[in-house]
């Protein structure tokens, strides 16, 4: 988990963004999370949202650069993220700790945040999934049944 966070950050600073976001948390996530990429519903979806992930980080299609993204869907929380993260990506980071622990693990994993991202109906991670045609309702029960059973694709 701290290497997609540590990707979400690095991609922010290269994007020019003042803050970390839902939508640099999934690029992270499904580049560098292979259980993460199983959740999806195969390989034109995941290559779908890849597709407007790109779109976004290289300045065409969704525009959001220079803007700090607050769903208010949920509060946002400061820890465990800290400074430099939008209230909404802050917010998914707490969730997927808090999701760990329920589970009876210390750390959240991929699917753990997979599922929190998703949970925040209005955040931009939801909005590229959208945009995809991914149902993240569905792809969020999904990574959160894998995430407490451990399955795999089948799983």
């Amino acid at each position: 988990m701290t290497g997609v966070v540590t990707g979400a950050r690095r991609r922010a600073v290269r994007d020019g963004d003042r803050h970390v976001d839902t939508a640099h948390l999934l690029h992270s996530l499904v580049e560098s999370d292979s259980e993460v990429r199983e959740v999806f519903d195969g390989g034109p979806q995941l290559a779908k949202v890849l597709g407007y992930l790109v779109q976004r980080s290289i300045g065409y299609g969704l525009r959001w650069q220079g803007t700090q993204e607050d769903s208010g869907a949920f509060p946002a929380v400061r820890e465990p993220a800290g400074e430099g993260w939008s209230p909404a990506a802050a917010a998914a980071l707490d969730r997927a700790a808090r999701g760990a622990v329920l589970r009876g693990e210390l750390h959240a994993d991929g699917r753990d945040l997979l599922a929190a991202l998703v949970a925040d109906p209005h955040c931009r991670a939801v909005e590229v999934l959208g945009r995809a045609g991914v149902a993240a309702g569905r792809l969020g029960a999904r990574a959160a049944d894998r995430a407490a059973t451990g399955g795999g694709p089948y799983g």
